[in-house]
């Protein structure tokens, strides 16, 4: 075995480093989606014991919605690493993941991670206009939510068609 095979094969077996980010994001997928639970529930609770005001409650049950969001991103960029990396998830009987989680590309985990992203940034800016106090706040934070909108729809239309973001 030469040395070019040598390294390749060394190349090759560096890819399961990706095992640590998969790992790492899949423990904070659980986190999000257990401390997204206990918000959840402390927020429903608040509105059992005193419906009213209203603003305030519903900004907690977003921000429980919010971090279900970034866990399911966390888990999908978990999901998209291995497939990309390691190897095709399948089941015992050949089970497969549904199609919009498989992952062909870097542009298929971009695209899906991005939507995510603009997904969270709705919801938080969602929060905001509910406890907002001020008009000029609101307009803002929509002129900046709009901004990042657009910047990561042109990030995704752009890079789609090549295999490389």
């Amino acid at each position: 075995m030469g040395l070019r095979s040598r390294f390749e094969a060394v190349l090759v077996a560096c890819r399961l480093a990706v095992v640590v980010p998969v790992v790492v994001c899949a423990l904070g997928a659980l986190g999000a989606f257990a401390y997204g639970t206990d918000v959840f529930v402390l927020a429903l609770r608040a509105v059992v014991a005193a419906p009213l005001p209203v603003g305030e409650k519903i900004g907690q049950i977003l921000l429980g919605i919010d971090l279900f969001l970034i866990g399911a991103t966390l888990l999908i960029a978990s999901v998209g690493f291995y497939e990309l990396f390691v190897a095709r998830i399948g089941g015992p009987a050949g089970e497969r993941l549904p199609g919009w989680l498989q992952m062909r590309d870097l542009n298929d985990l971009k695209v899906r991670v991005v939507s995510m992203i603009v997904l969270i940034v709705a919801v938080d800016f969602v929060q905001v206009l509910v406890e907002a106090t001020s008009s000029a706040h609101v307009l803002e934070q929509g002129a900046a939510v709009a901004l990042v909108v657009v910047s990561l729809t042109a990030f995704v239309r752009l890079g789609q068609g090549h295999d490389n973001p």
